[in-house]
């Protein structure tokens, strides 16, 4: 085959004929090309023996039967069999071997069982949720290869050190707006089968992108907890934050303030609404919803205060409750509407976030309890890895936010 510039080989269309001569074009079987004994595994074990040969010959400086043999005082000394694990099966490749056991292959190397890409597809699929018997399984079944539980941990493991380097990484120095939520996770700790709370924050950044800012996980949130969590964006570069948008996570406003005193905490109201139909009989469920909108659609935020006292002088015999909730968070949950539209509908819902737990929900809700809080943060890096993948374009409309964000933060937004 030729190089093409810097791009893959091209095969020669002479040999691709020559390898398909003996194939039966009126009985195509698939298996003879892709199975485990077929034409491409056979051209695999051909071209890395062919290959590891290669290397010998440049560690010996002499081809094979050369008299130059007889000037080096090492020669070759025949071949070891091993199996390695590639990503469409396993390969019985023999390595040639010199009498003085210097030799060290490059393509396979020492002690190598396994490519990298065989590592690849196990990490594939643990991070799309399976669990470690379902690998085996799969690898089996449609691969052949039988792979302990020992080493699916293994290759698991090994992404550990890229974990911790993404969660302790730098940030941006401004982000406009934040976003807050938790899902429960049942987590052994201490012998003790725990519900602990994993925290995601999303960032989105001057240029309209969404970016997974970090990791944490705790059993008993408060001011606490979330001071430190703050200090930590702080110090890893995070120089600004202009609203906070989350539903109603205990001593958080309190701690960003402390950091951050210019950012703005904003109640979800999306959820602020869910949880004031909770208690809407079915019979006066659409009358209640068309009151609510008519407080979060408002004009501004006198009109909607106005709103919000027509619907507690209507409502508060029969639900007290829901505008006793609504006054009580009123002042985290009015800063939206201070802002032009384009801002408004993408600070006043933390929907963007909840989409993202609930891709996490579908790939841990095969593990009913993790064993330790870092296979967490194993198994949600690798499924969130996976998701910014696809995170390619900015938020919608966001230059007409960006607009607006500059003319109220004209002093503290820099290009």
């Amino acid at each position: 085959f030729k190089k093409q510039g810097n791009s893959m080989p091209k095969f020669n269309d002479k040999l691709l004929d020559e390898l398909l001569k003996d194939y039966d074009y009126s009985n195509p079987n698939p298996e003879l090309i892709l199975g485990q004994d077929g034409i491409i595994q056979q051209l695999r074990k051909r071209i890395l023996e062919r290959a590891l040969k290669g290397e010998m010959t440049h560690h010996l400086g002499y081809e094979k039967s050369s008299k130059d043999r007889y000037n080096t005082g090492n020669s070759r000394n025949g071949t070891s069999s091993k199996k390695v694990l590639t990503r469409d099966g396993k390969l019985d490749i023999e390595i040639p071997r010199d009498r003085e056991s210097t030799f060290e292959p490059l393509i396979i190397k020492k002690n190598q069982r396994r490519f990298e890409e065989f590592d690849d597809k196990i990490l594939s699929m643990y991070s799309r949720g399976m669990t470690t018997r379902e690998i085996e399984s799969h690898l089996q079944e449609i691969y052949g290869v039988e792979v302990s539980p020992t080493l699916i941990s293994t290759v698991t493991n090994e992404v550990m050190p890229e974990v911790n380097e993404w969660r302790n990484r730098s940030l941006a120095s401004t982000y406009l707006i934040i976003y807050l939520d938790a899902l429960v996770i049942k987590v052994k700790d201490e012998n003790q089968i725990k519900n602990k709370s994993l925290y995601l924050i999303i960032g989105i950044t001057v240029e309209g992108k969404k970016e997974i800012l970090g990791l944490w996980m705790t059993q008993n949130e408060g001011a606490k907890f979330w001071l430190a969590i703050i200090s930590e964006l702080k110090n890893r570069g995070v120089q600004d934050i202009f609203i906070a948008s989350m539903d109603g996570l205990k001593g958080f406003p309190e701690a960003i303030n402390a950091v951050f005193p210019k950012t703005q905490v904003q109640l979800c109201i999306v959820h602020m609404i869910r949880n004031s139909l909770k208690f809407v009989s079915y019979k006066d469920y659409k009358e209640v919803v068309i009151d609510l909108k008519k407080i979060y659609t408002a004009l501004n935020e006198p009109e909607a205060r106005k709103q919000l006292d027509l619907f507690d002088e209507k409502w508060s015999k029969k639900y007290p409750s829901i505008a006793r909730s609504w006054i009580k968070n009123w002042a985290n949950i009015a800063p939206f509407l201070t802002y032009p539209d384009a801002i408004r509908k993408i600070m006043y819902t933390t929907n963007m976030i909840e989409s993202v737990n609930r891709c996490i929900r579908k790939i841990t809700k095969n593990r009913t309890i993790f064993p330790h809080d870092e296979a967490v943060f194993k198994l949600v890096y690798l499924a969130l890895r996976n998701l910014e993948k696809k995170w390619t374009t900015t938020i919608q409309n966001w230059k007409t936010a960006l607009n607006q964000f500059h003319i109220l933060f004209e002093d503290r937004l820099k290009f």
